[in-house]
């Protein structure tokens, strides 16, 4: 793609989820240098949903922050980027963007498919950020399939928006190094940040060229093995307790804040907030036999010993679906019945 235009770029940003917050203040705070390198012309998001029981309907995390930074435009007399929040890209949210007369499409965790009319309305393409070292990793949960893959290292790829999901070519990339109790939460504050540099590089590399007529980076293909990752749903937090300590130990990580690994104690839900695979002998009870989701007693250091498959899983912290998350003595205090009982698959 030859360097056209050339003033500089006019970028639509599309995101929803916090993930993508760093990127898009990155954005605004180069578009309010004195000498901005592009404009931001407007913040493409989910629209307004109800977040609380009898509460109105709330912005995006990508909304509300939109919001936010246009009072800082406004303070500095800068026009304001418009904020558009569309359930589908049809016709009504293609003719809105293309009234910002953008350049560019800039995107992270935006959760919708781009299709080519509307990716038609960029003269400089799309460009995406997505938390995983592309190939590895293609589709809605990377950051999850990474632990519970029990990765060593992962990574975050800005790559060309193409036909088929997260095929574009790559033009930025950054590993990030894994230590095994990261859980969803944790690690997407980390490719958030790190996204953000990514992006940061690629896109004044982008300007760069446009500004002295060369020619703009369309990065390289993707080499290597590709694999895909699901979407994830409520029901995938179930835990299955002839998996062993590590793997379940991962599945609490990967699903933490949502959905939450799950299980089921004396009709009730049981989420499992916090876990460690434990090694060591458990004093067990007289009788109490070993199969696959047995509570067999409490180690005082790290909490409550629960039997898997293979190994012994250490819970420190959990929580019944209807009440408050307590830490592992507090909860054994109130559950006295808990030592011996057998944990089964989650609601």
């Amino acid at each position: 793609m030859q360097g056209s235009p050339s003033r500089r770029p006019r970028i639509l940003f599309a995101g929803s989820p916090a993930i993508a917050l760093p990127s898009l203040r990155m954005l605004a705070e180069k578009a309010l240098a004195e000498n901005p390198p592009w404009t931001l012309a407007g913040v493409l998001t989910n629209p307004d949903k109800p977040r609380r029981r009898n509460g109105g309907a709330e912005p995006t995390d990508a909304g509300r922050a939109a919001a936010e930074l246009g009072e800082a435009f406004s303070r500095l007399g800068r026009a304001l980027p418009a904020v558009l929040k569309y359930d589908t890209l049809k016709a009504e949210a293609r003719e809105a963007a293309a009234a910002l007369s953008p350049d560019l499409l800039v995107s992270f965790a935006y959760g919708r498919i781009f299709g080519p009319r509307f990716l038609g309305l960029f003269p400089l393409g799309g460009i995406n950020v997505h938390p995983s070292l592309l190939p590895r990793y293609r589709g809605p949960s990377p950051i999850q399939e990474a632990i519970l893959r029990r990765d060593a290292v992962t990574g975050v790829t800005v790559q060309r928006i193409a036909a088929e999901t997260d095929t574009g070519n790559i033009l930025g990339r950054e590993t990030i190094a894994l230590t095994g109790r990261e859980t969803a939460e944790t690690l997407s504050e980390t490719a958030a940040a790190v996204g953000a540099g990514v992006l940061q590089k690629v896109l004044e590399d982008l300007a760069a060229a446009l500004r002295s007529g060369s020619a703009v980076p369309e990065g390289l293909p993707q080499a290597g093995e590709a694999s895909w990752c699901s979407l994830i749903e409520k029901g995938s937090g179930v835990i299955d307790w002839s998996r062993s300590a590590g793997e379940i130990d991962a599945r609490v990580r990967a699903y933490y804040p949502w959905p939450l690994a799950r299980t089921g104690h004396n009709g009730q839900t049981l989420n499992i907030l916090r876990a460690l695979p434990w090694e060591g002998k458990p004093e067990i009870p007289p009788g109490l036999s070993r199969e696959p989701g047995r509570v067999l007693g409490i180690d005082k250091k790290t909490g409550i010993l629960i039997q898997t498959g293979n190994g012994i899983l250490s819970v420190s912290l959990l929580q019944y679906q209807t009440r408050k998350a307590l830490p592992w003595q507090s909860f054994i205090n109130g559950a006295r019945d808990f030592t011996g009982s057998r944990l089964t698959g989650g609601a």
